[in-house]
């Protein structure tokens, strides 16, 4: 319950934010131009809170529903215009105002991610160095020559200092699929070595399921003994009699010996009832436990409700980094990191529409949700991340050629450019119908992604 009440104050907060920003770059670049502003709306539906400022009386208002705002501007194509103000209509500007104020939304969000970045590079983005925890048999990782214990140094030339680096560069790779390129890793024993990893048609990164599970290789975790923190409430677990404190000695008569290899056991076993004996005090329970199925990036795994007791571990310290470059030194980082994610973001919605990358990469409020919790959970510079990533869609997505999107209008602008004069409101209205189609379209899609994540 407790996740589940986080996801969604941070999905409201970031959504909030994300939406505040974006519409405020059309109001305020449409202000500093001379248009005159009506309303701005952080959400749709019926008002929360309104209220008129400035001596325009422009309406601010916080909607219920919390997926998108709008900034109304006057005119004389949405009514009336009084002869005094028809200078300031919107309808009245010349090509390059009208552009400008489409394009702010985007300009602002792409800003924002800059903004974000810089403020994590400056002050320290904690991650985990990126250690092999196990290397899956047959896949590419292991022809390539990798074994358990090696630390990715650098892939495709690219420094990877922690695993989120590692799998941006990871997924760069698969966006490029070259048949084979450079991994640069340091062994167990210390000695560095570059391994070279060969891609077929068998093997895609961006495939259904895992990135490194599909290139074949799990983290590093560390060794805890498996022994229950915590209990989701309602959850298999609970149902089944596991209390808190209890430690998992074996699973259908087979020695458990720590918390990772019980994991693997329950997500096994999706629907599978497992005889499990745990350790209580000092005595001996046996239990029946039953796993629910959970789809998980479109593969059905096991899940009980269940959370380990973590312990310090001085092995585990030692696989902590901080990546920290100060003030001066984040924001060639920044500009860096915003521009490859707006790179990505391109390369994957291209691959997927041309069918190399699977759909269900596609997510939706319900996903961003989840991932919003998680990120919040994890501390203030992993939600700012997934501020920074989310805004830096949310910009890709708005400059589309998709008319209702601000890159319609920047689409009719250049054919306004091109042709001489505006496109007819005829045009304006089909495109318009056929925008909405499509984005209900990826609507469906995206809501389907999250209901079969959550469901199947």
């Amino acid at each position: 319950m407790n996740s589940l009440i986080i996801s969604i104050v941070a999905f409201i907060v970031a959504i909030g934010i994300l939406v505040t920003v974006h519409e405020f770059g059309h109001f305020w670049v449409a202000r500093r131009l001379g248009i005159k502003v009506l309303r701005f709306s952080i959400g749709f539906g019926r008002p929360l809170w309104r209220r008129n400022v400035g001596h325009d009386g422009i309406e601010l208002i916080i909607a219920a529903v919390p997926l998108g705002g709008y900034v109304k501007m006057l005119d004389e194509r949405e009514g009336e215009v009084a002869a005094s103000e028809l200078h300031r209509a919107f309808n009245r500007q010349p090509l390059a105002t009208r552009s400008a104020v489409a394009a702010a939304g985007p300009v602002f969000n792409f800003l924002f991610a800059l903004l974000a970045y810089w403020v994590m590079y400056a002050s320290g983005v904690p991650g985990m160095r990126p250690v092999i925890g196990e290397v899956i048999p047959a896949s590419s990782a292991e022809s390539a020559g990798f074994v358990a214990g090696d630390e990715i140094l650098a892939i495709q030339g690219r420094p990877t200092p922690s695993w989120e680096s590692a799998v941006l560069a990871l997924l760069d790779a698969g966006l490029d699929e070259p048949a084979s390129f450079p991994v640069s890793v340091r062994d167990p024993n210390g000695h560095e070595k570059e391994l070279r990893v060969a891609l077929n048609e068998s093997t895609r990164l961006l495939g259904k399921g895992n990135l490194l599970e599909n290139f074949g290789i799990k983290p590093w975790h560390p060794v805890y003994p498996a022994l229950i923190d915590r209990l989701e409430p309602d959850s298999p677990a609970e149902r089944a009699g596991m209390l808190a404190g209890d430690l998992v000695l074996a699973a259908d008569g087979s020695v458990v010996g720590d918390w990772n290899q019980w994991v693997d056991y329950v997500r096994g076993r999706p629907g599978r009832t497992i005889a499990v004996q745990v350790r209580r005090g000092d005595a001996l329970v046996d239990l029946s436990l039953t796993p629910a199925a959970v789809e998980e990036n479109g593969v059905t795994v096991g899940r009980i409700g269940a959370y380990v007791r973590l312990q310090d571990n001085e092995q585990h310290a030692t696989m902590r980094v901080v990546v920290r470059y100060g003030l001066l030194g984040a924001m060639p980082v920044a500009l860096g990191k915003t521009w490859e994610m707006t790179a990505l973001t391109l390369r994957t919605l291209w691959k997927m529409v041309t069918g190399s990358a699977s759909i269900e990469n596609l997510s939706g409020p319900i996903s961003i949700a989840r991932y919003a919790g998680q990120s919040a959970e994890l501390g203030f510079s992993a939600f700012l991340g997934f501020l920074a990533v989310v805004s830096v869609s949310l910009a890709v997505l708005n400059l589309l050629p998709v008319p209702v999107l601000d890159g319609g209008h920047l689409m009719y602008y250049l054919i306004e450019l091109v042709k001489g004069s505006p496109v007819s409101e005829a045009a304006q209205l089909l495109g318009q119908r056929i925008g909405i189609v499509i984005l209900l379209m990826l609507m469906s899609l995206a809501f389907y992604n999250d209901l079969a994540r959550l469901f199947t």
